[in-house]
């Protein structure tokens, strides 16, 4: 079922970073939003951002916008997967502070934040997972946020307890364990979109409502392992055993686009990545993604990202 969401993954190639650690008493209230200053000491142009907290001691609350107060504890993790702006702290009635105001900035690419009323105390760690390659419909189909009990995953209390080891060293002044954490938050990542798909009701559309699905995942699957292959709709819908009619209806339904339209799409972002990453001439990459000719694969690019693959090869090396 995840085997399209490995793919995308393996694509967007989501590089994690850690850039504050707070030490926070009750009562206190922040607001902020990830820049891309923020990244750059570790992924020079993300185009796109998931902002992550850990909670390494005691507790707070985290509202996006107007949505819905989430109440976090020691050993949680939570995910913005838009990056949106958003308030966090003991308690969120209180008029929040902006986080460049209380930020500090520290040697070697991460700040630190110590602020509050001297209360109940809480430990916390921010970063954020990057990407230079956008993939919309896997970001389209995730909530605002993603909660995670790091020691309901699978190793579970090596997971927590490793994180709890690097935000002692990174508090301490010593950096280098700030890739340990970077390293468990993508696989964090990946843990709490498996469980958020598997809590998808039936009914759900949306990119991972057709991964839940087990025939439109199983197409999706063949999309994204046979992306060369001149596939029809009739052909997709022999593989998973539907009607052409039916399937058709159903994968636009949940995917929000027609198979073929997906197709080009999910060529288009691995064109991309091939180009960013050297990976061939153009004509082996439009080759690789199914195109007969250098300039069908040329026009099908512009539409996708306004220019050609030679000047977008060019800028990324820029």
């Amino acid at each position: 079922m995840l085997d399209a969401f490995s793919d995308v993954l393996r694509v967007i190639r989501l590089t994690g970073g850690v850039f504050l650690e707070a030490e926070l008493t009750a009562p206190w209230c922040i607001e902020g939003k990830i820049s891309a200053a923020h990244c750059k000491p570790f992924l020079v142009t993300p185009r796109h951002v998931i902002a992550s907290h850990f909670l390494a001691e005691g507790r707070m609350q985290l509202r996006v916008g107007d949505g819905e107060t989430i109440d976090l504890r020691a050993g949680e993790l939570v995910l913005l997967p838009h990056n949106d702006a958003h308030v966090f702290g003991s308690d969120l009635t209180i008029e929040p502070m902006p986080a460049h105001k209380v930020v500090q900035p520290q040697a070697g690419g991460i700040s630190r934040i110590k602020y509050g009323g001297g209360g109940e105390s809480t430990q916390l760690l921010c970063g954020f997972l990057g990407s230079e390659v956008s993939f919309s419909p896997l970001l389209s189909a995730l909530p605002p946020v993603l909660k995670l009990d790091v020691r309901a995953t699978a190793s579970g209390a090596r997971i927590e307890s490793s994180f709890r080891f690097a935000a002692s060293e990174i508090a301490a002044g010593r950096m280098g364990s700030t890739t340990v954490i970077a390293k468990l938050s993508e696989l964090l990542f990946v843990e709490a979109v498996s469980r958020y798909v598997a809590s998808l009701p039936a009914e759900r559309q949306g990119w991972l409502a057709g991964l839940h699905d087990p025939q439109i995942g199983r197409a999706l699957a063949l999309l994204h392992a046979r992306p060369a292959e001149a596939w029809t709709a009739e052909a997709l819908a022999v593989e998973v055993g539907m009607s052409r009619s039916v399937f058709a209806e159903r994968f636009a339904s949940l995917v929000g686009q027609p198979p073929i339209h997906y197709l080009t799409l999910w060529r288009m972002h691995i064109a991309e990545e091939r180009l960013r990453t050297g990976r061939g001439s153009v004509v082996q990459v439009a080759l690789a993604v199914g195109y007969e000719s250098e300039a069908a694969f040329s026009r099908a690019f512009k539409r996708q990202f306004g220019t050609s693959p030679g000047n977008w090869r060019r800028q990324s090396e820029q």
